[in-house]
């Protein structure tokens, strides 16, 4: 099933809807659906990488808005809305161990991590925000610099090097991630002094 899910969202990077597929996608996947943006993200930056800043521009302002649709699934309709959705993805486990470590800083470490690697799922960690009533300026912000990173970052390395970057970005993302996450952690720890 999610081989023939990802087949179909691919074909709609050659369409000449595909900037409006990317946005959907891009929103639904970061409440929902199990394919990620990048897979109609990146062959459509390097199909037209003189397109690749408004290709990022949309996939962050969708992700951001899709991330705040998932806060409020987890926030106003868990029982009725999330988790269907976590059983049916087989995500119901991963979101239970998630949600026993909960606190501020986990949650916007989980925002940071999930939003440039997808790992964990962005969905899960949307709901799950929604769920402990994470701050949702805060949520909003990270989500911002998160997914904004990655679809910028993307592009950039896309319209800077084409399909040869595509091995260094699947080999070096954990360490970009790591760096990002160093930041983050001590933007925050410097936030909560100063509050």
């Amino acid at each position: 099933m999610f081989r023939k899910l990802y087949l179909w969202t691919l074909r709609w990077a050659g369409s000449r809807h595909a900037p409006a597929a990317m946005g959907t996608v891009s929103f639904v996947e970061s409440s929902v659906f199990p394919i990620p943006a990048d897979v109609l993200f990146i062959p459509m930056v390097l199909a037209r990488p003189d397109k690749a800043w408004r290709y990022a521009l949309i996939a962050t302002v969708t992700s951001v808005l899709g991330g705040i649709f998932g806060w409020m699934i987890g926030h106003f309709a868990f029982d009725l809305i999330a988790a269907p959705l976590l059983e049916f993805y087989h995500k119901t486990a991963a979101f239970d161990a998630l949600k026993d470590k909960t606190g501020d800083l986990a949650i916007l470490v989980m925002l940071v991590t999930s939003g440039l690697t997808h790992i964990p799922p962005m969905k899960v960690v949307t709901i799950l925000s929604g769920l402990v009533s994470f701050d949702l300026n805060w949520f909003i912000l990270s989500a911002i610099v998160a997914r904004g990173g990655r679809f910028y970052l993307l592009a950039y390395l896309l319209k800077t090097h084409g399909v040869a970057i595509t091995g260094f970005i699947e080999r070096r993302m954990a360490w970009i991630v790591g760096g990002v996450l160093v930041v983050a952690a001590l933007i925050w720890l410097i936030v909560k002094a100063m509050g």
